[in-house]
């Protein structure tokens, strides 16, 4: 009976959770960010997606459960592009994002940096995210840190604490331009929307734009979290006697912190819209309206 509550009747190219609810797109995208996907050997994929095939003609052995079809969704989505159907190298994976992640963010947070080290993390953290934008498609301010360093009005350990919270801004900044710069194209050539039976309509550049503009302000949302709570969190816990006495353990803990920070501001974050948002054809191209009958087509944003 529980399983049957967790595992609903099986439905192709749809969410498990509901879509139209927070918490829905929530459960739904922890799904998808399940760093257990990433050991998915080769011969699983292909069964997994073979299964969906079978599925799909109707010809799908008997017994197989409807756990077992949510199960192998849920690799094909974590590891095969919906748009190109081509397998995601595995670091720019959303399952890969917050592994793969998290030493950048440790790395962007340490303290004391130097311009150099400053530039090379800005430039690491924005390589790693050009990559992850793009395989899953649909300069920052580094003079700020320097400026915070020269700033005589500021005690040692007031720098070092506003310090901290200059690689947000950066980050964020630069994460909007990253995503337009790698998903240009889109606005272009325009992305495909479908009908309620996932049938294409057209190319819509009207969808495109709004298709970046939501993944843009989840790439500002995402670093708040990430890059403001561990510097809160490790001032406080600098002060305790444990760290005092043991400053080793200070990256280590500092490590943690991020890491739990990015495993909860990931999925927050890519919950703030569908990934197969909906607009009504009234507001696209006439083109695209005239196509169809539908008031509302819907369009893959993108991760």
């Amino acid at each position: 009976m529980a399983e049957s509550a967790a595992y609903p009747p099986f439905q192709l190219g749809k969410s498990r959770f509901e879509q139209t609810s927070f918490y829905g797109r929530f459960r739904h995208f922890l799904d998808i960010i399940d760093p257990r996907t990433l050991f998915v050997t080769e011969s699983h994929l292909k069964e997994a997606v073979q299964l969906l095939e079978d599925y799909k003609h109707g010809t799908l052995p008997p017994g197989v459960t409807n756990k077992e079809l949510w199960r192998a969704q849920k690799i094909k989505q974590a590891i095969i592009h919906p748009d190109t159907n081509e397998t995601i190298f595995m670091p720019f994976r959303m399952s890969g994002y917050i592994p793969f992640g998290t030493p950048i963010v440790v790395g962007l947070l340490l303290p004391n940096q130097t311009l150099t080290s400053t530039v090379f993390w800005q430039w690491l953290n924005q390589s790693h995210n050009a990559c992850v934008n793009y395989a899953n498609r649909n300069a920052t301010k580094v003079g700020l840190n320097v400026l915070i360093q020269r700033a005589s009005r500021f005690t040692p350990a007031t720098r070092l604490f506003i310090q901290r919270f200059v690689p947000f801004p950066a980050v964020a900044s630069a994460n909007i331009c990253n995503v337009v710069l790698m998903r240009h194209a889109e606005l272009e050539d325009g992305i495909h929307v479908l009908d309620g039976d996932g049938n294409i309509v057209g190319s819509s550049r009207i969808a495109a734009r709004h298709a970046l503009l939501e993944t843009a302000f989840t790439r500002v949302v995402l670093p708040m979290p990430i890059l403001v709570l561990p510097p809160i969190i490790m001032s406080l816990l600098e002060k305790t006697a444990l760290l005092r006495c043991r400053p080793r353990m200070l990256l280590p803990a500092q490590s943690l912190v991020c890491l739990a920070a990015f495993g909860l501001a990931l999925p927050l974050a890519i919950s703030l819209f569908p990934q197969m948002s909906e607009i009504e054809t009234s507001r696209l191209e006439p083109e695209i309206a005239r196509a169809t009958s539908c008031q509302t087509v819907t369009y893959n944003k993108g991760l």
